[in-house]
């Protein structure tokens, strides 16, 4: 995949995203949500990082699997359950992101839900990517 992501200076510097990705491959990959399940089923981690961190390891597994790489990502959304938490840890959350996928970020956007699929589900991240 080729990707240009776009940040207009009109727009507020983008902090962790891309304000928009221009994609050009030949492979779509839709990745389903994932939360912090492990190999069994169950919710791991007490807290949002933990739990961040898990769900993205899922979600990059899947991409993986699919025959993808963390550049490819073109847009995740992200589903918390406590958006005030989410912004007051962002630093921390930025740093599992950067580990785990690197600098090149996809559009995004954070959405406050009032609960996910399984009730101890913190977050849960789903999105698209666009492989060569």
């Amino acid at each position: 995949m080729t990707a240009e992501r776009v940040n207009p200076p009109e727009l507020a510097p983008p902090t962790g995203f891309s304000h928009a990705v221009v994609a050009t491959g030949s492979k779509v990959v839709f990745l389903a949500g994932q939360t912090a399940l492990d190999a069994d089923g169950k919710i791991t981690g007490d807290t949002l990082a933990e739990q961040f961190e898990r769900a993205l390891a899922n979600l990059l597994t899947a991409l993986r699997a699919a025959g993808g790489t963390p550049a490819d990502l073109a847009r995740v959304t992200v589903y918390a359950t406590d958006v005030a938490a989410y912004r007051a840890q962002a630093r921390e959350l930025g740093r599992l992101w950067r580990a785990a996928a690197g600098r090149d970020y996809p559009a995004m956007a954070v959405v406050q839900v009032v609960r996910l699929w399984d009730e101890t589900a913190l977050v849960e991240l789903d999105g698209f990517a666009v492989l060569p």
